[in-house]
């Protein structure tokens, strides 16, 4: 991994997903390019081990389907770091692996209310203190599952189109503001998350891709700090690939 010193220096950064896979990948590099990070993430004890392998300056246990508690952490956050900068939204769910008429409605609405409702409130509770900045970089974290679509994965892939759209939205809302909003499109990657799916849906997945293997969690945390980084400047309400080939547009 290529580590940018100071790439980060002065900047104070919120992360969903803080505790395990891209997220916590992410929270390590922009600590170690000189920023500060604040993690979230439902699993409490490992937001206190990853806080002190990482040196995060602050974690929240929260569940970022819950509307109030975002808004109360984003507000901790601030009071904490000082101010926010950027958002890194990582937190996500698979769901259940079945065909649409054998969805559960209880395993749909609960990936609906994570990886869409959720990513929402974050996005709505951080802009006010972007705007206060009059700086900020939002990084939503979409899926190639959200451009193509993967069969039995109806729920996921839905919430993903739709973070999509969301940052197409928020990104043109907030051009000329000093906030800017993209996402990232990864293909399958090595992760935790992948725990959450039969050995059948991966191999699926990985067959899909043109390089033949999945991705590897630094590549797409590289994409991810350039998106949040000063660097980023003139591309907003974007999306950025690191799929092996796998989308092109």
């Amino acid at each position: 991994m290529s580590v940018y010193e100071g790439r980060f220096a002065g900047r104070c950064a919120v992360i969903t997903g803080g505790a395990s896979g891209l997220g916590k990948d992410v929270a390590r590099r922009i600590i170690a390019e000189g920023g500060k990070a604040v993690l979230w993430d439902r699993n409490a004890a490992a937001l206190a081990a990853t806080k002190d392998e990482i040196g995060a300056t602050h974690v929240v246990a929260l569940d970022v389907s819950d509307a109030d508690a975002v808004a109360a952490a984003a507000k901790e956050s601030a009071e904490v770091l000082g101010k926010i900068d950027v958002l890194i939204c990582s937190a996500g769910i698979t769901g259940a692996t079945v065909p649409v008429h054998e969805f559960p409605i209880d395993s749909w609405l609960q990936v609906v209310n994570v990886n869409l409702n959720g990513l929402f409130y974050c996005n709505r509770a951080v802009v006010p203190y972007l705007l206060e900045n009059g700086y900020g970089r939002i990084v939503n974290v979409s899926s190639v599952a959200g451009k193509e679509g993967n069969p039995n994965a109806s729920a996921y892939s839905a919430t993903k189109a739709a973070v999509i759209g969301l940052t197409k939205s928020l990104g043109k809302e907030l051009a000329g503001k000093g906030v800017i909003v993209n996402a990232i499109t990864p293909a399958t990657f090595e992760s935790p998350i992948l725990e959450q799916l039969p050995p059948s849906q991966v191999e699926y997945m990985r067959s899909k891709i043109p390089m033949g293997r999945l991705g590897e969690i630094h590549e797409s945390t590289a994409m991810v700090c350039f998106a949040a980084s000063e660097e980023c400047s003139f591309t907003t309400a974007a999306t950025f690939d690191t799929s092996g080939g796998r989308t092109t547009f």
